[in-house]
């Protein structure tokens, strides 16, 4: 049985992933961030690639800016979106993967 320590913990740690998971729930930001695996990105071309205005994706990608799945960087007047870290390049691959299995029910 778990002791009350373990499940303190455990419940700071679903605290902590609880809002990235709600990021990741909304489809238009899940599909800036598949976007943006493919390859680093900025609003303009976030905007041809999805089809989505230019707000609503400055919009999402305020989202997952705060929630630590995209960084941006300065390049000249605009800024060029990338993953944040490889620790969710593999996870963004795995649920892209799903989308395309012969098996999957999506």
């Amino acid at each position: 049985m778990p002791s009350a320590t373990t499940g303190v913990a455990l419940a700071a740690r679903a605290k902590r992933i609880a809002p990235v998971l709600k990021a990741l729930s909304d489809e238009n930001r899940l599909t800036i961030l598949l976007a943006v695996a493919d390859r680093r990105s900025s609003v303009t071309e976030l905007t041809a690639a999805t089809g989505l205005s230019q707000t609503l994706v400055s919009h999402h990608l305020k989202s997952l800016r705060d929630n630590g799945l995209v960084i941006a960087t300065p390049v000249g007047r605009s800024n060029v979106y990338s993953l944040c870290c490889e620790a969710i390049a593999e996870p963004i691959a795995l649920l892209s993967m799903l989308a395309t299995a012969d098996d999957c029910p999506a």
